[in-house]
């Protein structure tokens, strides 16, 4: 047989496997080793007792498995096979289709063939399918579903024919060389528009001048060329030249947004698809999904101070034609992504303070008093930030029964509010879109009593 991958099959011969006699009768099914034990026993009997009429048939009975064997090793079918995934990212909880299509490329017809794919456990049982007989040349197709709830990479493959006699006295199977990879992503929410700080203004919603940063003496200029406008010679650099000068084009500064999320084990209880950590997970690929449609430039940053391999400087640039591959790296990164052995924020508070990241929106489990002034600490280096930090207690299948764990709760938060952000606490089972509602409004409020800016 030949073996294909998904897409086109491939030219490799996957039929030509050695063993000899002892592959043969390793491929005995229950009934060929009944028929053989049986000829034998008869044969033994009849010499014993000399009845050559009972050796003939123990004879009959041992030779046909033997003959079985011998047909169904010999079998020489050229067999191409592909997978093709719909789709190949899958968020967690909704089904994927996995389509088979085998295509005989031999000048014979095959028999009836047996169709199996290896499947994790965790993706649903393994697919078998029944052949019928294929004609030179001829194609059959055949899909199943898979489902996971957990997020990760999972390898489907490899595809396994198993080759039977007429007659069921030998099954040898032909595997397939190639696998091919599921990718279950985090669940993603869709959330509404809101202005949070830090978002620029004056090219479209997500951009700002960078002139506008600068002073007079801070900008670039260059000499005067055909046809540009007389309003932007800048006539003081003129007179130091001595030649006209004009201000260089306002260069749009794309808006950022670092998403930190907590990926500390001792932050979370329990594990599973409705844990908390599973939850911080989803809320920061929501953000990232929805920060890169609306034009920013986002990072990933996790309590371990690393970001997803391949994010350029600024992070990974949305609104573009890469955009689209950009949020499909960050998934697959979150899709793998696991507790961290780490016990505090530092290393991600040492990343953040060199300089102004922009917005900052962080995913943070259950805080102790020093972790949160860890926390508080970042504000001073985001042009704005806004915490959702997750009820530990609340989380729990079991409370501890500490004391008065709401108030403990409200303390971290106090805490965080106090350094400028706007957090907001994540009960069990909580709408990330409601809770981005949430942020976007207790923003406003202290902008508006604090006599600053309103909502745009």
């Amino acid at each position: 047989m030949t073996a294909g991958g998904t897409g086109q099959p491939s030219a490799g011969r996957g039929g030509g496997e050695k063993g000899g006699v002892r592959t043969a009768l390793a491929g005995l099914t229950t009934r060929g080793r009944s028929f053989l034990a049986a000829g034998v026993a008869a044969a033994v009997c009849a010499y014993v007792l000399g009845q050559p009429d009972l050796l003939r048939v123990g004879l009959l009975l041992a030779a046909l498995p033997l003959i079985c064997a011998a047909v169904v090793y010999r079998t020489r079918y050229r067999v191409a096979g592909s997978r093709r995934l719909s789709p190949a990212r899958v968020p967690a909880g909704s089904e994927a289709r996995v389509h088979l299509r085998m295509d005989n490329v031999s000048r014979l017809p095959t028999g009836l063939l047996m169709l199996q794919d290896r499947v994790p456990y965790v993706l649903g049982p393994r697919p078998r399918f029944v052949l019928d007989r294929m004609e030179a040349g001829g194609r059959r197709e055949v899909s199943y579903r898979v489902r996971s709830d957990l997020r990760g990479r999972y390898p489907l493959g490899p595809l396994q024919l198993r080759l039977n006699d007429p007659f069921g006295m030998c099954e040898l199977t032909r595997s397939f060389s190639t696998y091919d990879t599921l990718t279950v992503i985090p669940r993603v929410e869709a959330l509404p528009p809101v202005r949070l700080t830090g978002e620029a203004k004056g090219y479209g919603d997500g951009r700002q001048r960078s002139l506008a940063l600068a002073g007079e003496d801070d900008v670039i200029p260059r000499g005067y060329r055909h046809g540009d406008d007389l309003r932007r010679v800048h006539w003081r650099l003129t007179a130091r030249y001595g030649e006209l000068m004009v201000r260089r084009e306002e260069q749009p500064q794309r808006s950022r947004c670092t998403v930190l999320l907590d990926t500390r084990g001792l932050a979370y209880e329990n594990a599973g698809p409705d844990s908390a950590f599973e939850w911080a997970v989803s809320g920061a690929a929501s953000v990232l999904v929805h920060m890169l449609e609306r034009g920013f430039s986002v990072r990933l940053l996790t309590d371990t101070g690393t970001s997803v391999p391949g994010e350029g400087a600024d992070g990974f640039t949305g609104a573009n034609q890469g955009s689209a591959d950009a949020a499909g790296l960050l998934m697959d990164t979150l899709a793998v992504l696991d507790h961290s052995d780490g016990t505090g924020l530092s290393r991600a508070y040492d990343v953040l303070r060199g300089g102004n990241e922009g917005l900052l929106v962080a995913f943070l489990g259950d805080l102790d008093e020093e972790q949160a002034a860890v926390a508080a600490k970042m504000r001073q280096r985001s042009g704005g930030a806004v915490a959702f930090v997750l009820d530990g207690d609340g989380w729990m299948r079991e409370p501890n029964g500490g004391p008065d764990p709401m108030k403990r709760q409200e303390e971290r938060l106090r805490l965080l509010r106090e350094a400028g952000w706007t957090a907001v606490s994540v009960p069990r089972g909580a709408s990330v879109t409601e809770l981005w509602r949430q942020a976007d409004g207790d923003r406003a409020g202290v902008l508006t009593a604090g006599g600053g800016e309103g909502r745009g």
